[in-house]
């Protein structure tokens, strides 16, 4: 476990980093968001593989072997959280058993357990992503899978399922906890894959974006301090989990937000400081991309003539927003396909066309067009003289 004055050393370690880089550091959390996207080389990053996506849409921005399958360490436990989310009940209580309180010794991650500790699966959770503690992590997967090792077999079998069913081709589990073994793997992009929708959950968002925390059994207090110290160094970090095994490396996924952007980096096998690697890997998504609104609700994209009202129309607007993260020189287009016969009346909000929207050929959302406001049938009398005047053109 981290202690304070590490954490500060390695904090101060890589706020200097960061400003020999070139980034911008505040004394405080407030970092500085560009307002528009520059253009900006492609971080280098030092690592077997490593990706940079945006965490809304999971659009890959930056990395290399971002699909390459490698060892993982306690990164593993992102999966096991989206299993425990989905499958226990946060309130229930688990009697840490023997075989969980094994792994509470120097050679693991570990929150020191004890065998016939009493605690809760939020609280269990809490020490499995906070403090990486294998011993939490083992506890929580007998206690989800039914008890004893057919339990942890069971829950495995249920992270390998849970894998299958988001499409995480290049992934697979042997453990719960992230321990080297052949067949057990995941990839820079499956893992951030699996972050952005962990980070979709509340609970989750919370707990690894604590520092600290502390957990009770019935006879202590358990202090906990976060593994990730870009929680302490970055102020725009949200997340997410540390991983460390000879085989895998120094490994980190992490997450980080500035208004509406936020960006998660995977970085398996660092070659250089996971931490500030990772920084830079995400200010550079700060500076070289910026969130924008291509279609707004409310605003006119169009008109549309008005059936038998010759040189009468109404305007057609947005019915909803439409945004994206562009860079620095995107080629934005907007295609309004409006309907070939529009009815003989209608209300406003009446759907007559849509809008879509395309970001260097790709296209990135759409929307409908609806009428700004109604309009009656036409007369006999109107449709008389709209046929005369058609006539006489």
């Amino acid at each position: 476990m981290l202690t304070k004055s590490k954490i500060r050393i390695s904090g101060l370690l890589v706020a200097v980093v960061a400003l020999i880089l070139g980034v911008q550091v505040s004394t405080g959390v407030a970092w500085a968001q560009q307002n528009e996207a520059r253009e900006v080389g492609e971080p280098q990053v030092a690592a077997r593989a490593w990706a940079l996506e945006d965490l809304k849409s999971g659009e890959y921005l930056a990395g290399k072997d971002a699909s390459r399958r490698l060892p993982i360490a306690s990164t593993t436990k992102i999966m096991e959280a989206l299993v425990v989310l989905k499958r226990a009940n946060l309130d229930e209580e688990v009697t840490v058993s023997h075989d969980a309180a094994a792994y509470a010794t120097p050679a693991y991650s570990n929150v020191g357990l004890l065998p016939g500790d009493t605690l809760s699966v939020r609280e269990l959770l809490m020490a499995t992503l906070i403090s990486s503690g294998d011993d939490a992590a083992y506890a929580l997967a007998e206690h989800v899978g039914g008890g004893g090792q057919e339990g942890v077999d069971h829950f495995v079998e249920e992270m390998n399922g849970e894998a299958k069913a988001l499409g995480l081709k290049n992934t697979h589990f042997e453990n719960p906890v992230g321990f080297d073994e052949r067949g057990h793997y995941s990839s820079a992009g499956d893992l951030a894959r699996m972050a952005r929708l962990a980070m979709q959950d509340p609970e989750f968002r919370k707990i690894v974006s604590t520092r600290y925390a502390t957990i009770y059994t019935p006879y202590r207090e358990i202090p906990l301090t976060n593994t990730n110290e870009l929680l302490f160094s970055y102020g725009p970090a949200t997340g997410v989990k540390t991983g460390t095994t000879p085989a895998a490396g120094e490994s980190l996924v992490s997450s980080a937000s500035i208004g509406d952007e936020s960006y998660v980096c995977v970085i398996l096998d660092a070659g250089e400081d996971r931490f500030a690697a990772s920084m830079r890997a995400l200010q550079y998504g700060f500076i070289a991309y910026d969130r924008t609104d291509l279609v707004v609700e409310g605003k006119r994209y169009a008109s549309i003539g008005v059936p038998y009202r010759r040189g009468k129309s109404i305007d057609l607007v947005a019915k909803g927003d439409v945004d994206d993260l562009v860079d620095a020189s995107p080629d934005i287009k907007r295609e309004v396909d409006l309907v070939k016969d529009p009815p003989d009346s209608a209300r406003a909000g009446t759907k007559l066309g849509e809008v879509v929207v395309k970001v260097d050929g790709e296209q990135v959302g759409e929307t409908p067009l609806v009428a700004s406001k109604g309009y009656e049938k036409a007369s006999l009398g109107q449709r008389v003289w709209y046929t005369v005047e058609g006539i006489f053109e």
